[in-house]
């Protein structure tokens, strides 16, 4: 009987790993623009395949004189039909997934606002993202501070794994809050 169940458990074990695929990351791709405030998330990747589209995480609009935290999240949507996402702030409303067409996400540009000190601060406002076929694709985020310069490209495979950072909530969470910090995005095979 122990023999059986050893066997049994060898099969379904051994069965459940041909799915899984080891990611081989090539390069991590970065900019230096990103918000100071926040702590990373895991690192988390598609299972196979690369990042054909994204989609950003956004508070509803608020008012002039109410706190605009920017954007909250973004996810990637991987070619293998899986999304993921790293570490994800609190409230908002997921936008319509935005694809290559026929390619992968390959590099891409942060748009952020610098602190404001009194101000009302936000981060991270938007993304740009390039195709693997020199497609460019923005996200739905705002149009407040300015785009850095573009992460290197991808030069073996394509995106593949993302890891963000968020800002968590405090005791001024209610009075001025940024989400999304910065994000770094890892190349695979």
């Amino acid at each position: 009987m122990h023999l059986i169940i050893n066997t049994v458990f060898s099969v379904l074990f051994s069965c459940c790993l041909w799915e899984v695929e080891t990611r081989e990351v090539t390069s991590t791709l970065s900019v230096s623009n990103g918000g100071q405030w926040g702590e990373w998330g895991k690192e988390e990747f598609c299972p196979k395949g690369y990042f054909e589209g994204f989609s950003l995480k956004l508070p509803e609009k608020r008012g002039f004189f109410h706190d605009n935290p920017g954007v909250i999240a973004i996810r990637g949507h991987c070619s293998d039909g899986s999304v993921i996402a790293s570490l994800v702030g609190k409230g908002g409303t997921w936008s319509e997934e935005i694809s290559c067409w026929h390619s992968s996400l390959n590099s891409f540009a942060l748009r952020v606002t610098k602190p404001q000190g009194i101000s009302d601060d936000t981060a991270v406002d938007n993304i740009k993202f390039k195709c693997s076929d020199g497609t460019e694709l923005e996200g739905d985020g705002e149009a407040w501070g300015k785009y850095g310069e573009w992460s290197e490209a991808c030069k073996v495979g394509n995106i593949c794994g993302i890891q963000t950072k968020v800002e968590k909530p405090q005791w001024l969470h209610r009075i001025d809050r940024t989400e999304l910090n910065d994000v770094k995005f890892f190349c695979c095979k």
